[in-house]
């Protein structure tokens, strides 16, 4: 079988990298391979592709085979038109100089094509930043708007609990200006319990008066028994003794 010119995968799971190589048709896709010619990077926008053009021309030429991809690859980069070009050589359609000014101005268009697509790519890019931002701001602005609601249901639960406790306290200060007003509204009734003060005062007095009275009378009998005559004492003694004789003798 021919030689072919392939790609050779490489790269991570999801992230393929290529290399361009030439291979035997009969080796398997990753098994060995003759030459490398270049990479493959089919991530980027527009896609990475580094080639030896020489070299691929070279084994055009040779009597390689392209696949479908690297057909289109070796189209991208103008390796086929070069090879065309020099297939019209040989035949004698044109001189080499004439093919030449050919692939020349085809390259310098298709470069053109290549730096407007490049620009276009980063103005969607830059669309695509925005519209990016865009929805995520909005994303933001409806979270910031649901956290805005939960805080408002929290708030009102709880000042739903704490209401009963504010009616409470109200409750208690109404109560003490019920107080204070009736409180106010209470001195004419001190007059009396002035009154009752003072007869209170007078009859503590009076018992004072009358405890001196009865403390002063046991003190004018002791001098009263002084006074009496020491004759008065003897005779009262010997009553004592003659009452208490004939209890001995009984």
């Amino acid at each position: 079988m021919p030689t072919k010119i392939r790609l050779q995968r490489h790269g991570s799971k999801g992230r393929p990298f290529y290399h361009i190589v030439i291979a035997d048709g009969r080796a398997p896709r990753d098994g060995r391979f003759i030459e490398k010619l270049g990479t493959y990077n089919p991530l980027t926008k527009p896609a990475d592709i580094n080639l030896d053009f020489d070299r691929a021309l070279y084994w055009l030429q040779t009597g390689a085979q392209p696949t479908d991809t690297v057909r289109a690859i070796l189209s991208y980069k103008g390796i086929l038109y070069k090879f065309h070009l020099l297939k019209g050589v040989k035949k004698g359609a044109f001189t080499a100089e004439e093919a030449e000014e050919k692939f020349s101005a085809w390259l310098e268009e298709k470069e053109a094509k290549i730096r407007t697509k490049i620009k276009e790519q980063a103005l969607l890019n830059k669309e695509e930043l925005k519209k990016i931002r865009e929805e995520e701001s909005k994303l933001n602005q409806a979270r910031a708007e649901e956290l805005a609601k939960k805080q408002a249901k929290e708030a009102e639960k709880r000042a739903a609990k704490l209401s009963p406790a504010v009616e409470e306290t109200q409750e208690v200060p109404a109560e003490a200006e019920a107080v204070a007003e009736v409180a106010e509204e209470t001195p004419v009734l001190a007059e009396p319990e002035a009154k009752t003060e003072e007869i209170q005062e007078s009859a503590a007095e009076v018992a004072e008066k009358e405890e001196v009275k009865e403390e002063a009378v046991p003190e004018k009998e002791i001098e009263a028994k002084a006074e009496e005559s020491p004759e008065e004492a003897t005779t009262d003694k010997k009553e004592e003794s003659q009452e208490t004789a004939p209890e001995k003798s009984e």
